[in-house]
């Protein structure tokens, strides 16, 4: 499995914030942390497309994952007052159509950017049916 990217995303952020500061757009962080994974090697993706299936049609509803690295991490870059659990629902479902193990929440609009990072973990497995099937009789 690939190394977890997870520490060197953290610290790029940094780098980034203590040199900004907050205040800035989501696309202008983005495009800085881009460059600063890029120059250490990373892989990254931006606005990456994040595709939808329904009963085996697939949608294009525009969805984007800010940033993809290395392929195994999403990460969501916002710039507000605070995060709220929408924003977690919404790079878990990243992580998930993506089927991606980690993500991170990096909230730029804060004084002290370790006040703004979340870490996630992908770790929904579906059930079996057979299982659900036997867990509704069982009750």
């Amino acid at each position: 499995m690939a190394r977890d990217p997870t520490r060197e995303v953290i610290g790029a952020a940094i780098k980034i914030h203590r040199k900004l500061g907050p205040g800035l757009l989501e696309s202008a962080y983005e495009a800085c942390l881009a460059y600063e994974l890029r120059l250490i090697g990373k892989r990254v993706e931006r606005q990456k497309p994040v595709p939808l299936y329904y009963e085996s049609v697939k949608l294009d509803c525009g969805f984007r994952a800010d940033l993809v690295v290395d392929g195994t991490l999403a990460v969501e870059l916002k710039c507000k007052e605070a995060l709220h659990p929408v924003d977690e629902a919404q790079l878990l479902s990243h992580m998930r159509l993506l089927n991606l193990p980690l993500g991170l929440l990096i909230n730029f609009h804060v004084v002290l950017l370790k006040d703004g990072i979340k870490r996630l973990v992908n770790n929904y497995v579906e059930p079996d049916e057979r299982d659900t099937e036997f867990a509704i009789k069982s009750l």
